[in-house]
């Protein structure tokens, strides 16, 4: 989850679980909802038999598909 300054809000995704995401001013509020989202698309590919993709933790796949490089806090 990041703050979009272009968009004035906090975004929330998770690329290599599912496209899209979610978006909104509260930052607990967006957490919240991006967990959901995430245990539903986890719960679905166990319902359907789909494996979960690899795992993409710090890999910073959203900065990249933007052209950024993510700065070290």
């Amino acid at each position: 989850m990041v703050w979009s300054d272009k968009d004035q809000c906090f975004i929330g995704s998770c690329p290599g679980l599912f496209y899209g995401g979610c978006h909104g001013n509260d930052e607990k509020q967006v957490f919240s909802e991006l967990c959901e989202i995430a245990e539903a698309s986890i719960a679905l590919s166990i319902r359907s038999g789909k494996p979960l993709p690899p795992a993409t933790s710090g890999k910073d796949y959203a900065n990249q598909m933007q052209g950024m490089t993510a700065k070290p806090l």
